[in-house]
């Protein structure tokens, strides 16, 4: 009896398909799907916004810097992780850039940009390979791909608007962002 309970739970485990993030894999394989896929993500959403936000620091086009940096790496991540290639501590590195990126902003420093750069790619290497893990296999990785990159430029917009309309408010968002960070990393 204990050889078949065993040997069924190692056939229902070697079976079984790994809890994905967000929701949405299996309806379509086109740019929309791509587009839509960032939106069903708290922990991306608020990281999109939050290097928009970050990005409102520097001045002229300096601030491109962080989101084009982000969109770049998060391109090679995904890469990475439609190739199978293993991404270490992947979603514990996704629930970091939002905490990180939230005290950063809750504390208010403005941190030299070629520090911002490298944590907004080291974040973007994460976000981009789960995004890749996640690509329905019907997919094509440039047209799901473009229309995430495209979904994630608009986010970090969002970000960068929000800062110039309520730069008062960054400081309350970032804390806010840590906060939901911290809960999504408890959960």
């Amino acid at each position: 009896m204990k050889r078949v309970f065993l040997t069924s739970s190692l056939l229902l485990l070697a079976t079984a398909s790994p809890a994905l993030a967000h929701t949405g894999h299996a309806v379509a394989n086109d740019f929309s799907t791509g587009f839509l896929h960032p939106f069903f993500g708290l922990d991306h959403i608020l990281a999109m916004i939050g290097v928009g936000l970050l990005a409102t620091q520097y001045e002229g086009k300096l601030k491109m810097v962080l989101p084009a940096t982000f969109v770049a790496v998060m391109a090679l991540g995904g890469f990475l992780g439609l190739s199978a290639m293993q991404v270490p501590f992947m979603e514990q590195g996704i629930l970091a850039s939002v905490i990180l990126l939230g005290a950063i902003l809750a504390f208010g420093k403005k941190l030299p940009l070629i520090a911002s750069g490298a944590l907004v790619a080291i974040f973007a290497l994460f976000h981009g390979a789960a995004h890749g893990v996640e690509m329905p296999l019907a997919s094509t990785f440039a047209v799901y791909g473009a229309g995430m990159m495209v979904a994630s430029t608009l986010l970090h917009a969002a970000g960068v608007a929000f800062g110039y309309a309520a730069p008062f408010m960054i400081r309350y968002a970032g804390a806010g962002f840590a906060l939901v960070g911290m809960g999504l990393a408890a959960a």
